[in-house]
Order: structure tokens, then sequence, then C-alpha cells
């Protein structure tokens, strides 16, 4: 380990505890995204974290925030940590090819099947409420 990586993994790490303490599971390894998706049930909510501006003061406020005030809940949280975990998101993005890379970004995986993505350009540029919003109407349709 270099000191360019530690010095990575302490700026990371409010970011990754962020999603955690909000009862997500942390994806880190490409193996533990395939064991994880392999015997996946139900409904899952994937974020796709960064240490972009978007991703801090968009997209993990958001995701928290749509997930207080949902009516119907995904029965899984996880999420990889794009720029850290290179292999976990890799092996994440292979569950939806159709999808190009982006980061941040949001999946809903249903019944072993994508159901809806939020990529980053439907983050960037909108406002935090809007994005709450948007995820809030989505896990209501994809979760009930």
């Amino acid at each position: 380990m270099n000191a360019y990586d530690d010095y990575m993994k302490g700026i990371v790490k409010p970011m990754r505890e962020e999603l955690a303490q909000n009862g997500f599971t942390e994806l880190t390894t490409a193996e533990a995204v395939e064991e994880t998706m392999k015997t996946l049930e139900g409904t899952a909510l994937v974020v796709i974290n960064s240490v972009c501006g978007c991703a801090a003061g968009l997209a993990r406020p958001a995701v928290r925030e749509a997930l207080q005030e949902a009516e119907h809940k995904p029965n899984h949280l996880f999420t990889v940590f794009a720029g850290q975990d290179k292999e976990a998101t890799a092996m994440m993005r292979e569950y939806f090819p159709e999808v190009p890379p982006s980061s941040p970004s949001i999946a809903l995986w249903k019944d072993g099947a994508l159901a809806y993505f939020i990529p980053r350009e439907q983050i960037e540029n909108f406002e935090m409420g809007q994005i709450k919003d948007h995820l809030s109407e989505v896990l209501d349709q994809v979760c009930k």
C-alpha cells in the first residue's frame, strides 16, 4: 500500500460510512458482489458511490431521505464504491450491461433483473429534493 492509497482510504471513509450507517451493505470485492447477486431475492437498491461532489451533496442525501420517506422500501440495500473498489464496481456493472457506466448512480433490482436505473445525468445538476422525489416514486412503484 502506498501513501496515495492510504490518503484516499482516509478521504473516502466518511463517504462509505454515510451509506453503511443507513443500512447499506458495502460490497468491496467482485466475489462479494457475485455471491450477493446470484442469491438475491426480492428487491434491492444499489448505490454506486463516488467521491464526487454530486455524490456527496446530491446522491447520498437523496437516497437517505427517499428511504426514510418511502412507503415501500427495498428488501436489501447495497453499495459499491467506484474508483475505490474497482473490481466490485466492475462486477456490479456486469449485472446491468445495457446501462453505460456512471457514478454516482442508483439501480433498483427486482426479481433477478434491473428494474430501474438513475444515472449520473439524472443526479448532477438537479436539486437534491428532485432526486429524492424521483427515487421515492420509483421505490413506491418497484417495491410494492
